[in-house]
Formats: structure tokens, C-alpha cells, sequence
């Protein structure tokens, strides 16, 4: 199978990334992460799938179930998707649990605790794949789960106090972006499975208004043509490493974000400014040298404090190729189509094992593999199969009108 797709028609677009995601991506992870012994997944894994940890991350446990119970609703209930689905969610009701509560972020491959995080991005991955579950088995305790799950973050999240500060707020209070940004998507994915159902007195398409409102006004700079990722409490630009790091592939998942839950509430004020975001991002986060999306900019163009500013991670990748495509879908305008061909090429030539299958995640700036293995406690069955499963959904639909 190729590794580029040709010219932009959707109908050839869609096959090929069907057929990545069923045939390459979405089996290397079932046959060599799923735990068949201690339930759940495992995705530290080589660049042939050989296991190069055993620990687990709870927030992939949910990320996975949702994959593939996602899978299974699109394209037809395959058994083992299903089963794998159910595996991850049963293992985080037996282990992932700690006492307060709150799930834990690693355990060993038996469940035994590990770490917990001070974020919450563990219980949106639950609520999102018990509430696909949901859709999957029409069984309530999944709903039950989802909407308790989804009632956590949101708790954690907003409720002040709850999450201890990164720094200490009577010296520098912070805002990050991420938070409101996932509330959004998380409100978005339990909705399409359970209704607009209410958490912390909000329904969930309260929740998503909210979020936009929030990230406009707080992130949003239209006069530097940017989204932070951190500012003060009031949406202060900090002039210190912290608030001047820009992720631009974070931003650019934003701007597709708030395009995609446009689409459902008819909120042509949205599509307009995801796209004013990923106009802006991608004219910092692209590489015009060397091709491909840097992780990380200064928003005034000075030194990033990361060393691993210029590298090439898989996700970012990933959320612009569906940003754009989805950007051109809505707006019928050429720079994405030109855009999306050219994140596109540029992925699938670089990131992508035409031997073993799946996708390398860490690349050199110039796009060579800086490491070779195909999963850690951040890289799974998630980003990448999502763009696949997200562009061959939106394809079809483009084909099809």
C-alpha cells in the first residue's frame, strides 16, 4: 500500500484512509498491545510491536475504548473491537480507581497504582469511551459511568481549589487553555451518545457555549494573531517562557474543535474563528525550510525554553490534517485545500512504516526518526486512528453530497 494518497478527490482520499486505519492502524494495536491476560492495553511498544514497557496509562484505557467502539458504530460491529473496548473500561472500573476518587494516570500492566496527575484528562478519556460504549451496547451502566465521569472533570476542572496550581497563585495565577478546550470536546462526544444531558449545572451544550466563550476571551489575540496556550487570570500575555510558549498543533486541535461542534449547534461565528486560529498557527507552526509543523514557537520569536521546540511529534500532524480538511470542507477555500494536501504529503511520507505499519512519533526537524518505537504512555491508538477514522468520515460525506 502507498504511503501518499494522490491528488485531492474525496472518494480516493476516503478509501485510503479507510483502509490505513482497518488494515494498518487499528489491527497493529489489537495484536500487539491488547492485554489478553490483565485486561486493558499496553502502548509502550517498538517500532515492530514488541513490548518496551508494560506500564499502563489510564487516560488511554479510555482513549482506546473510545476507538474502538467508535470503529465498531462506523463500520460494523466487529468482535474484537468490541471486545477490546469493553477490556479497556472494565480494567479501569477494577484498577484505575484510587481512593479519593479520582483516577489514577499509571499502574502496572496488573493494575497495582503508580502515579497520579494532578489534571483530570483520565476521567474526560473514561466519559468519552463509556459514553461510546453506550451507543455500542445499549447497556445503562455505561451511561451511568460517562455522565459520572464527565461530572468529575468537570468538577476538578472549574470547581476552584480542586486542582492544585502549577504555581503559586498569589504570586502568578494562570489560565490554561486546555481545560476549556476539552471540556468542549468531551461535552461534544458525551452528547452525540447521550442527549444533552446536565453536569455541575450545566447541560453539556451549555458546557461547549461556555468553553468558546472562555477560549475568545481569554486566549484569543487577535491583535498578535495568535491562541495561548497560558495567560493570567484576566487573559494577561505573561512575558515569561511559560506564557510566551506557543503549541501551535494544540492550537490547530482547537480550531478543529470548534469548527466540528459548529457544525452540530449552527454556529457560523465558530467556523469563522477556528479558522482565524488555524490561519494564525499555521502561518507560526510551519516549517516552510525543512516542511512539517514545529512543536513549539515563542510568541515574540525569542528562544523556547524546550529543546525539543523543532521537532516533529505525530499529533500535531494529525489535528491539522483533519483542521484543514475540515477548514476546505466549510469554507470551500483553495489555501486549505493547499494546505491539507501539503500536511498531508508531508506526514504520510515521513511518519508513516511502510514495513511494520502504524506511525513513528518523534522525528528530527528535518523529519528522520529521532526514535523509533511506535507507543509510550503519550503515543497509542488515538490521535492517529482518530484523524483516520475523523477525514474518511468527512470524505465520504463530501463524496457522497
Amino acid at each position: 500500500m502507498s504511503s501518499t494518497a494522490p491528488s485531492f478527490a474525496p472518494d480516493t482520499l476516503s478509501a485510503f484512509y479507510r483502509e490505513t486505519l482497518l488494515e494498518n492502524v487499528l489491527p497493529f494495536w489489537l495484536r500487539h498491545g491488547l492485554d489478553r491476560q490483565h485486561g486493558g492495553i499496553m502502548t509502550a511498544l517498538d517500532r515492530n510491536g514488541d513490548l518496551l514497557d508494560s506500564d499502563k496509562s489510564i487516560w488511554f484505557q479510555g482513549r482506546a475504548a473510545w476507538m474502538y467502539a467508535t470503529a465498531a458504530l462506523t463500520y460494523g460491529e466487529n468482535e474484537q473491537w468490541c471486545e477490546a473496548a469493553k477490556s479497556c473500561l472494565d480494567f479501569i472500573e477494577k484498577h484505575a480507581r484510587a481512593e479519593n476518587g479520582k483516577l489514577y494516570f499509571t499502574v502496572t500492566r496488573e493494575g497495582a497504582p503508580l502515579r497520579i496527575r494532578r489534571y483530570v484528562y483520565s476521567e474526560a478519556f473514561a466519559a468519552m469511551g463509556n459514553a461510546a460504549m453506550f451507543s455500542l451496547s445499549r447497556k445503562s451502566n455505561y451511561a451511568e459511568t460517562a455522565a459520572r465521569y464527565l461530572q468529575q472533570y468537570l468538577d476538578y476542572s472549574f470547581m476552584p481549589g480542586k486542582i492544585p496550581a502549577k504555581v503559586d497563585p498569589q504570586t502568578r495565577p494562570l489560565r490554561g487553555i486546555g481545560p476549556y478546550m476539552f471540556a468542549m470536546h468531551t461535552c461534544g462526544i458525551v452528547s452525540e451518545h447521550l442527549g444533552d444531558i446536565s453536569a455541575n449545572g450545566k447541560t453539556c451544550s451549555e458546557w461547549i457555549s461556555w468553553s468558546v466563550d472562555q477560549i475568545e476571551q481569554y486566549f484569543v489575540k487577535p491583535e498578535l494573531e495568535v491562541l495561548l496556550e497560558t495567560c493570567g487570570a484576566n487573559g494577561e500575555i505573561l512575558d515569561h517562557f511559560d506564557g510566551r510558549t506557543l503549541n501551535p498543533g494544540h492550537a490547530i486541535e482547537c480550531a478543529w474543535f470548534l469548527m466540528h461542534e459548529a457544525r452540530k449547534a449552527n454556529q457560523p461565528a465558530w467556523i469563522d474563528l477556528g479558522c482565524r486560529i488555524l490561519d494564525w498557527m499555521w502561518k507560526r507552526g510551519w516549517d516552510h525550510e525543512c516542511g512539517g509543523i514545529f512543536y513549539f514557537r515563542d510568541l515574540r520569536g525569542l528562544p523556547v525554553q524546550e529543546y525539543w521546540h523543532e521537532m516533529k511529534f505525530w499529533w500535531p500532524h494529525n489535528e491539522a490534517i483533519i483542521a484543514t480538511l475540515l477548514a476546505y470542507r466549510l469554507t470551500g477555500a483553495e489555501k486549505y485545500r493547499q494546505w491539507f494536501e501539503m500536511v498531508h504529503r508531508w506526514s504520510f511520507t515521513h511518519f508513516a512504516d511502510t514495513e511494520y505499519g502504524e506511525w513513528y512519533g518523534y522525528l528530527r526537524r528535518d523529519g528522520s526518526p529521532s526514535v523509533q518505537l511506535k507507543g509510550n504512555m503519550w503515543k497509542g491508538p488515538y490521535h492517529l486512528p482518530r484523524m483516520l477514522w475523523y477525514c474518511d468520515q468527512l470524505l465520504g460525506e463530501w463524496a457522497g453530497a
